[in-house]
């Protein structure tokens, strides 16, 4: 499902590979029957490309890890959360364009 460029983000990992993280970190939480989370994945994966080495990108499926998006109230999904130093700093729900995900991500690189 993700090119070597995305994490693949769990309940038992997301504190150390997203909150413990030293680069800003996109999650993306999905499932797998979400019609506009298969249309974001795209924008999502060339986004790990194009911000390598600057933000971590990560996906979690929902529908096996309930404790994380219960923790940060994810509601709706696609639901993309930028993290930067243990915290939220972006919530974008929704399909949306990839330059309003870029923007997100631009404001808390360096």
């Amino acid at each position: 499902m993700a090119s070597n460029a995305i994490l693949e983000v769990n309940d038992s990992n997301f504190d150390q590979d997203v909150l413990k993280s030293d680069q800003p970190v996109l999650v993306d939480f999905w499932a797998t029957w979400c019609g506009p989370c298969r249309a974001i994945a795209p924008i999502v994966e060339e986004l790990a490309t194009e911000y390598q080495g600057k933000v971590k990108i990560g996906k979690m499926d929902v529908d096996r890890n309930s404790a994380t998006p219960m923790r940060y109230g994810v509601r709706g999904i696609p639901t993309l959360l930028v993290f930067k130093g243990g915290q939220v700093k972006e919530q974008i729900v929704g399909y949306v364009p990839k330059e309003q995900i870029q923007k997100a991500l631009d404001k808390h690189i360096g």
